[in-house]
C-alpha cells in the first residue's frame, strides 16, 4: 500500500468514527487573523500550537519559505479573499530558523528536474515563455530580510487596505519561541 492508499484508509476510519466533529467551525477565522508562514513539516502542529490556535481561529496560507513570489500571485490572492470575504484584520508573516527555502538554488533545483526526465525543451520552454527560473526558484539569503520583505509588500500593496495590520516574525522550528522582526525601518 502506498501512502495516499494509506491515507485514504486513515480517512475512511476517521469519518465513520465522526473523529471530524471536534474540528467542526465555520469558515470565518474566530480571531480575525490570517498567517503566511512555511510548508516546512515542523511547522505542521508546532505554529498553530505555539500560536495557541485551534480549529477555526486563522486562515493559514503556507508555501515555500512564506513568502510572496508575485504580488498579484496566489498568497495576495488569498490574503485579499481573507481580508474582504472572511474579516481578517490581522496579518502575521512567520518566518522560521533553518528554513529550507532559504538558500534554495535554481540551477541546482533545475539539475533535480532534468535528472528526474523533464525535457529540457520544457525548461527551455519556461524561459522562452518570459519565467525568470533564476529569479522565481532562488531562496533567500537572511531570513528576517525576507520576513520584512514580505510584510513590506503585503502593507505597501494597492489593493490592502491600511487598516489591516501587518507584523513579522520568525519561529524557532524547535521549541516554537516566536521573536518579532522591525518591520519599522521601511
Amino acid at each position: 500500500m502506498n501512502t495516499i492508499d494509506e491515507v485514504l484508509a486513515y480517512n475512511d476510519e476517521f469519518v465513520e468514527e465522526k473523529r471530524y466533529e471536534q474540528f467542526q467551525t465555520d469558515k470565518y477565522p474566530e480571531k480575525k487573523l490570517a498567517v503566511l508562514s512555511c510548508m516546512d513539516t515542523r511547522l505542521t502542529e508546532l505554529l498553530p500550537a505555539a500560536l495557541g490556535l485551534k480549529n477555526g481561529d486563522a486562515k493559514i496560507i503556507k508555501n515555500a519559505g512564506g513568502v510572496i513570489s508575485h504580488p498579484f500571485g496566489s498568497v495576495i490572492r488569498s490574503l485579499l479573499v481573507a481580508i474582504f470575504e472572511l474579516g481578517v484584520e490581522n496579518v502575521m508573516v512567520v518566518g522560521h530558523s533553518n528554513c529550507g527555502a532559504q538558500h534554495m538554488n535554481a540551477p541546482e533545483m533545475i539539475k533535480h528536474m532534468l535528472a528526474a526526465g523533464v525535457p529540457q525543451d520544457h525548461i527551455e520552454l519556461m524561459h522562452y515563455c518570459g519565467i525568470d527560473f533564476e529569479s522565481w526558484l532562488a531562496g533567500f539569503g537572511d531570513g528576517e530580510e525576507s520576513v520584512r520583505e514580505t510584510v513590506s509588500l503585503i502593507r505597501h500593496h494597492p489593493l490592502i487596505p491600511e487598516s489591516i495590520v501587518v507584523r513579522g516574525f520568525i519561529i524557532d522550528s524547535v521549541t516554537g519561541k516566536l521573536t518579532e522582526v522591525d518591520c519599522d525601518t521601511e
